[in-house]
Order: structure tokens, then sequence, then C-alpha cells
């Protein structure tokens, strides 16, 4: 296997797959390295739906984003989805009953996300924001997407991740953050601003959390994403991936893979001559801690 460092590019690393790596190296290897396929799930898709018809909401007029405009996207949003995706489209059959009930489902979340803001008073500067950083002295690339950033008359930002989940209990809020502390990292590197505000909007049971970061704490947790990437490395280097259970061993799908419950792990893939990619991967249910 080619070493990370060995790679003639730079190679990648976003707030999903850290978590992956911090919660089970060996998940790491499968989803990045072997890039083994994963099966889209209705609780992940929905969430991507939910997703697309809010991003969606912010195109029309202040006047017409209303809960029931936000009800009107939602089938369009799930048939331009499911026409993309074949193994999408696969999750219900043709008149399936169960695909009302899924989309109903999706309509409470888009209900819930109205009892906690009310769109036609925002007007964010961006959506799907792509923030990179790099660490070359590493031969990494950090980099995500923020679902909507927010900025004042003044100038201030907020950086806002909607959840169709649960919050996490207390003993998870760090895990939690750890994504929304990644794009204020890669904000404040790219941009020279710390962001006001970092919220996290969980539609799944109608909460919102917010934290507000400072300088020091973003230059802590950089030293701590360079520690993450150098294990990283190391575990490249020696092939030592090895897997770690834990609560979230539930929701993985590469289960047939894992010695933890009797599966095997594959061997290496050849090396590839581009650096290490990050293919999009479905999770399971956004409430699961990172």
């Amino acid at each position: 296997m080619t070493a990370i460092d060995e790679r003639p590019a730079l190679a990648t690393l976003s707030p999903s797959r850290g978590s992956d790596f911090k919660s089970c190296p060996l998940k790491y290897r499968l989803r990045v390295v072997d890039r083994l396929p994963e099966a889209p799930t209705r609780d992940a898709t929905r969430g991507t739906v939910v997703h697309a018809v809010l991003e969606q909401l912010f195109d029309l007029p202040a006047s017409e984003r209303t809960i029931e405009r936000a009800g009107d996207l939602l089938a369009p949003a799930w048939e331009r989805i499911a026409a993309a995706e074949p193994d999408v489209a696969a999750l219900f059959e043709a008149d399936d009953p169960d695909l009302v009930a899924w989309l109903e489902s999706a309509r409470v979340l888009l209900g819930n996300y109205f009892a906690l803001e009310d769109p036609a008073r925002l007007e964010p500067a961006e959506r799907e924001l792509y923030v990179t950083h790099e660490l070359p002295e590493l031969g990494v690339r950090l980099h995500g997407y923020v679902d909507r950033l927010d900025r004042s008359p003044t100038g201030r930002v907020r950086v806002v991740d909607y959840k169709t989940g649960k919050a996490p209990g207390v003993a998870y809020e760090a895990s939690a953050l750890f994504q929304l502390k990644f794009y204020a990292l890669l904000l404040w590197r790219s941009e020279g601003v710390i962001p006001e505000a970092l919220r996290l909007i969980y539609l799944g049971d109608v909460v919102t959390v917010d934290y507000r970061p400072d300088e020091d704490e973003l230059r802590r947790f950089e030293r701590t994403l360079v520690a993450l990437w150098q294990a990283i490395k190391r575990a490249n280097d020696t092939g030592d991936w090895r897997p770690r259970r834990s609560a979230l061993c539930g929701w993985c799908s590469f289960q047939a893979y894992c010695p933890e419950f009797g599966g095997t792990i594959p061997d290496l893939p050849p090396p590839r001559a581009e650096p290490v990619a990050e293919p999009v991967a479905q999770t399971g249910p956004e409430n699961v801690p990172a």
C-alpha cells in the first residue's frame, strides 16, 4: 500500500471522515482506502431530502418561505434525488405506501424547523458553502460544506448546520460540535474571520445548540486535527487499522468485515496514484454522536 505522504497530491480530510477515524480506524479505512460501497438508507436519504428543501427554500422571496411552501417542495426534491441515484430510488417500490409515510415524516421535520426559525426573516449569505484550508507540511487539505452561513450587517458570522436527528446527550456534546469547530477553523484560516456563533439545529426534537468559539480554542482544535492526521498516516503506513467497538457499531454497515462481529477484514487494495479521496457515505441517523 502506498503511504499517504508518498502520494503526488494533497490528501483530504473532512469532518465526517475525521469523526470516522476517531470512532473506529477500521471504518475509516473501509470507506476511504477500500472505498467499499454502502447502500443508502431511508433515514439518511430523508436527511438529504430535508436539507435540499431547506436550501431551496431560501431561493424563494421572503414572503413565500412558509411551511406550506416548504411542504410543496418536498416531493419534487425526493424525485430529483431518486432520479439521479438509482440506489436511492430503489429504497421504495413503485406505488409503495411506505413512501407516503416516509414523506410525511420528512414533512414533520420541516414543520419542526419552522418552530425554531422564521426563514422569512433570514437572508443567508451562503448555503452549501465549500470551505478549505491546506496543511501542506502534512500533505493534507482540510475541507467541508457548511449548510448555511449567516452574516450580519456588522460583519459577524454564524455557522448553521441542520441535523434531522435528535440532540445528543450531555456526554456527547463535544463530539457533536466537532463538525462545527472544523468549519469554524476553516473559515478562520481561509477568511481570517472567527465565527461569532456555531449553531446546530436538531429537527428531530426541535432543539438548537449554540456555541461561541474563540481564537485560543481554534488553535487548540487545529493542533488536534494535526495529531489526528498524523494518526491516520501512521495507520496507513503500518496497516494497523484496528476496529474500535462502541455504541456506534449498531449503525455501521461494515459489520461483515469487522472481526468484532465475526467478520473478516479484506486485503488492502492495490496502491492508487491519486491522493486519498473521501467518497460520500451515509452513516446512519444524525442523532448518533460522531
